[in-house]
C-alpha cells in the first residue's frame, strides 16, 4: 500500500485540503492519504486555536465518505512540538507490514524555502518521497493569521528557486489546481456570520455552525 501524509493545523480542514489529497491519489497512485493534525507546529505560532478534539472531529467528518482518506491523531497523542520526522517514523512502524513504497510527504509552496531548517531535514528527504504541491501566492492576512516563529520567521521565500535546493532533487512535482481557500479566511467569515458553506465539506460546515466554533455563525446554517 502506498501512503502519503498531509500535515497541518487543519483549523479548520477545508475543500482545498481534500482536493489536494485527491490529486495526490489520482496523479501518483497513492492508496491512502493520512491527514495528521499538529499538536504544536515547530514553524509557526498558532492563534485562535480551538480544541484538538474539535480539529480531530472535523477531519474525521471530512474523511468519512472516502476510504482513501483517514485522520491520524498521532501528533496530538504524542504532545509537545510536532516534528514531521518523528511522525514519519511512527507511520513507517505502524504500517511496516503494508507499505510497498516510501511514505509520501505532501508539502505546499509556503514550506519549500524553510524546509532545510526542519528537524532532521536531510534524513527526512531520504526517508520520504517529497510531494511538492502548489498553493496560491496571495496571503490572506487577518487578526487570526498564524505567524512564522523562531528561525522560520527569518526565511525569505521571495527569491527561492526550487532548482537550487538539493533536498528536492528527487521530489515529485504536483500540478494541482490552486484553490483560493484558507483556514484563516474561513475563521474570519465564521466570526462575521458570513456563509462559508462552499469552502468546507458539508459535515464540517454543520459541525462548525452547530458548535459555534469560531464565533457568530448562528445565522449561516
Amino acid at each position: 500500500m502506498k501512503i502519503a501524509v498531509l500535515g497541518g493545523s487543519f483549523n479548520p480542514v477545508h475543500n482545498a485540503h481534500i482536493s489536494l489529497a485527491n490529486q495526490v491519489c489520482s496523479r501518483f497512485a497513492y492508496d491512502r492519504v493520512l491527514f495528521i493534525p499538529a499538536f504544536r507546529p515547530p514553524h509557526k505560532e498558532v492563534k485562535d486555536e480551538i480544541s484538538c478534539q474539535d480539529r480531530i472531529k472535523m477531519l474525521e467528518l471530512a474523511c468519512q465518505d472516502d476510504p482513501r482518506f483517514e485522520c491520524d491523531d498521532c501528533e496530538i497523542r504524542r504532545g509537545g512540538v510536532s516534528y514531521t520526522y518523528d511522525t514519519i517514523c511512527y507511520i513507517e512502524e505502524k504500517y511496516k507490514n503494508q507499505l510497498t513504497d516510501k511514505v509520501g510527504l505532501i508539502m505546499g509552496t509556503d514550506l519549500f524555502a524553510g524546509f532545510k531548517y526542519w528537524y532532521r531535514a536531510e534524513e527526512l528527504a531520504q526517508k520520504c518521497t517529497l510531494i511538492l504541491a502548489g498553493r496560491p501566492e496571495e496571503k490572506l492576512l487577518s487578526l487570526h493569521s498564524n505567524k512564522p516563529s523562531g528561525k522560520f520567521a527569518e526565511v525569505d521565500d521571495r527569491h527561492f528557486n526550487l532548482k537550487d535546493e538539493p533536498l528536492f532533487d528527487s521530489a515529485l512535482k504536483l500540478d494541482n489546481p490552486l484553490l483560493k481557500i484558507s483556514s484563516t479566511a474561513i475563521r474570519d467569515m465564521a466570526a462575521r456570520g458570513e456563509d462559508f458553506s462552499a469552502l468546507v465539506p458539508e459535515k464540517v460546515f454543520d459541525y462548525i455552525v452547530k458548535g459555534n466554533l469560531y464565533g457568530n455563525n448562528s445565522g449561516t446554517c
